[in-house]
């Protein structure tokens, strides 16, 4: 070979541009697979392996980055590492960290702080997992690289599961909303108690006018990093609530008005077995993000699977020390009377100095949040729809006229079932025996199990882990559904 060319190392990348992004440099560009992983190249549209040079007449020219989106992508400034760790935090925390301090009430606090950052871990580990087999795979979606381990059937089934899980989430999201606003049977809302009873506290429409005015702005938005103000937005919120809880904890501990905690679970009775049946899959639900994954991934400025490892981590540990934080202050604060929705305990007086100020602080902050979190939710569900229903037209991306008409559509089969269905909570327990279970755990562990034989090799401890997730998540579904059934059949005698 000439002078003019040097050898490239085994573990280098290597970008190419065609003769015409020379003079046009706003195409596409591609980015090679490392050259020890071109062997390994799995082709997620045809489910097999493939690579670049070996088939007979196969040139550079012939490849189509529309097929590969986590490879060629148009040349945009992404968001940074502390925009992806928003995105990904927000997308966790929801209307999931209500329900901790009534955890922390059945499973007492030793157990219930263990079992809050064993998740965590394991989540993580997960989220690794499911990253680095999406490179691998090339896969843009959750649901793209199910379908390159598993199977097209796999794939709709875990399309399914993202639907179910969020709609499901974004409705509890509108219950939550309007019952804090308008009130419910349980407590007095914010409107009720500042302007007194009206047609301004009327559930339905509260919920509509929010749906408009806010959600839909924020829902029509193309691009995920779009949402990176938002999403700092909604944790910083979310800490003004942990703050507050904490502090007012702490002085009521201080002043010995706090009730000795439980601190291990009650087996005494039937109802107390059964409470924890269910518990876990609801702590599941704390932690479910990875259908959020690909697309935070994919706009993720300069990507790599260990920049989005260092993300997930540094949200984990960001997620982990919130809920803690919140599931124990808030049992501390409310005790056996802890409701599975905190909030509705923030009507009440808190036997602390501005405690009105600090009620209305907490409830109306914690709805902007859930305002805040809804579009990153709706953004995967969006995705998902797309990809099940319009499979094989264009990228969402390039048909604004799709997009807005699945948006609005979307948003108004969630209002609709916020509407109709006054209490979501056994739905709740449902969804975290089932999809979320599914989606955070069995399916990862499935596809790093699938993929370890056709080119990516696991390490012993990697195949340990990922069997250990796979039969804890079953487990916990069968428990979690008996469960969920026997509760069913105790609330209707």
């Amino acid at each position: 070979m000439g002078s003019k060319y040097t050898p490239i190392s085994k573990p280098s990348y290597v970008e190419l541009q065609t003769p015409n992004e020379a003079h046009n440099p706003q195409r596409s560009h591609i980015k090679l697979l490392p050259f020890d992983d071109v062997e390994n190249f799995i082709d997620p549209k045809a489910g097999k392996h493939g690579s670049f040079g070996h088939d007979k007449g196969n040139e550079i020219d012939d490849l189509e980055v529309e097929d590969y989106p986590l490879v060629g992508s148009k040349e945009t400034n992404g968001s940074g590492i502390h925009g992806a760790v928003f995105n990904l935090t927000t997308s966790i925390i929801g209307a999931g960290i209500m329900a901790l301090p009534a955890t922390m009430k059945v499973l007492g606090l030793v157990l219930g702080v263990l079992l809050i950052i064993l998740i965590g871990i394991l989540s993580e580990i997960s989220v690794e997992m499911l990253v680095r087999f999406s490179v691998l795979c090339k896969a843009s979606s959750y649901g793209e690289v199910v379908q390159c381990a598993l199977g097209r059937t796999a794939k709709i089934l875990s399309e399914i599961c993202i639907i179910l899980n969020n709609g499901g989430f974004l409705v509890v999201y509108l219950i939550i909303i309007g019952d804090v606003m308008s009130g419910s049977l349980h407590h007095l809302g914010v409107f009720d108690q500042w302007l007194g009873h009206g047609v301004w506290d009327h559930r339905k429409l509260v919920i509509l006018v929010i749906v408009i005015i806010f959600l839909a702005p924020l829902c029509s938005l193309e691009k995920i990093d779009s949402l990176t103000l938002t999403s700092a937005a909604s944790v910083v919120l979310a800490v003004v609530f942990v703050v507050i809880c904490f502090i007012v904890a702490f002085i009521k501990l201080i002043e010995g008005k706090i009730e000795a905690p439980r601190m291990a679970p009650d087996f005494s009775s039937k109802k107390a077995i059964l409470d924890l049946l269910v518990v876990i899959p609801i702590m599941s639900n704390a932690f479910v993000c990875h259908f959020s994954v690909p697309p935070i991934y994919n706009e993720l400025e300069g990507r790599s699977p260990q920049k989005m490892n260092k993300v997930g981590r540094i949200t984990t540990v960001v997620c982990v020390a919130v809920y803690i934080a919140t599931a124990i202050s808030g049992y501390l604060l409310f005790g056996k009377d802890t409701e599975s929705d905190i909030l509705t305990n923030f009507d009440k007086d808190l036997g602390v100095r501005f405690s009105s100020a600090l009620n209305y602080i907490v409830r109306v902050g914690y709805i902007l949040h859930l305002v805040l979190v809804f579009p990153v939710v709706h953004f995967s569900l969006r995705q998902t729809v797309d990809a099940l229903v319009f499979e094989g037209s264009a990228p969402l991306s390039e048909s604004r006229k799709r997009s807005l008409a699945i948006t609005a559509v979307l948003l108004g089969l969630i209002y609709f079932g916020s509407t109709m269905i006054p209490n979501i909570w056994t739905a709740f327990k449902f969804t975290g025996a089932t999809t979320t279970v599914s989606l955070g755990f069995i399916f990862p562990s499935l596809i790093a199990l699938r993929l370890n034989r056709q080119g990516e090799s696991l390490s012993v401890g990697e195949r340990f882990l990922s069997w250990l997730m796979l039969v804890l998540a079953i487990i916990v579904s069968i428990v979690g559904v008996i469960g969920n059934i026997y509760s069913l059949k105790r609330q209707s005698k």
